[in-house]
């Protein structure tokens, strides 16, 4: 029995798959690798690969919305909006920028990730579309931003008091907390809210330790943050300090 061969298929068009169409994936590869690895050398959530294939991915969708259904809309009956396929890409990467957000201690972090994140995604969008130079425009302005804006903020705000969290973990013997408050109120800071949770060591009998106390201190003053958590560090019985990231903070 012999099986005929199908007479309707549309033969590949490699007019849509040539070189433009690489050079816009590729654009969105180099340049969603350079925002990545900003991220990454600051040892962010999502670093070199989550950026760049968020970019890569973006570009994708936008190259298939541009160029994918010209086979279909050739129809005369039949009417398709190829923007709508990288509106969506606005709607997912929310998903994605989502779950790098989190709040502990009252204190958000990973919106400037996310943010980053959405960023990388709008690059490969324009990188996809053809538009080159404004993807790589918007690249430079993330690099201008990340790198150049923190330096100017901390000169412009030097002399103006801030308000910051110190995360404190010490031993829950008496006196840590009153000379932890001590040493804030010493260096020119006024305590705004204290924050503890008690956490028991899970050891047993004599392997069991001390009663360990997290403290999230919250702070307002014009002194040294630096010299604060030297103190704060020094002071007995505190095991560890950790000062809250000024970009997580202010957002």
């Amino acid at each position: 029995m012999r099986i005929p061969l199908a007479t309707n298929l549309m033969p590949l068009d490699l007019t849509v798959q040539g070189l433009p169409q690489l050079l816009a994936l590729l654009t969105a590869l180099v340049l969603c690798t350079l925002i990545g690895f900003e991220r990454e050398l600051r040892q962010k959530s999502a670093g070199l690969r989550t950026h760049t294939l968020v970019g890569l991915g973006s570009a994708l969708f936008v190259v298939v919305s541009k160029y994918g259904f010209h086979d279909v809309i050739a129809e005369p009956e039949i009417s398709l909006d190829p923007s709508r396929l990288a509106a969506q890409i606005v709607s997912g990467i929310g998903f994605i920028g989502a779950g790098l957000i989190f709040v502990r201690r009252d204190i958000v972090r990973g919106l400037t990730t996310a943010a980053t994140i959405w960023l990388a995604a709008a690059v490969g969008t324009a990188a996809g579309a053809g538009l080159w130079l404004l993807a790589s425009a918007v690249t430079a302005a993330h690099f201008l931003v990340a790198l150049g804006y923190p330096p100017v903020l901390r000169w412009l705000t030097r002399s103006r008091p801030t308000t910051t969290t110190l995360l404190v973990s010490y031993e829950d013997t008496r006196g840590v907390l009153r000379g932890v408050l001590t040493v804030a109120t010493q260096q020119g800071f006024t305590v705004q809210r204290v924050r503890t949770i008690r956490r028991h060591d899970t050891g047993t009998g004599a392997s069991a330790g001390p009663t360990v106390v997290d403290l999230a201190l919250q702070v307002h003053g014009d002194g040294s943050l630096n010299d604060l958590t030297v103190a704060v560090s020094e002071t007995a019985g505190v095991i560890s300090v950790q000062p809250g990231e000024p970009e997580d903070t202010e957002e």
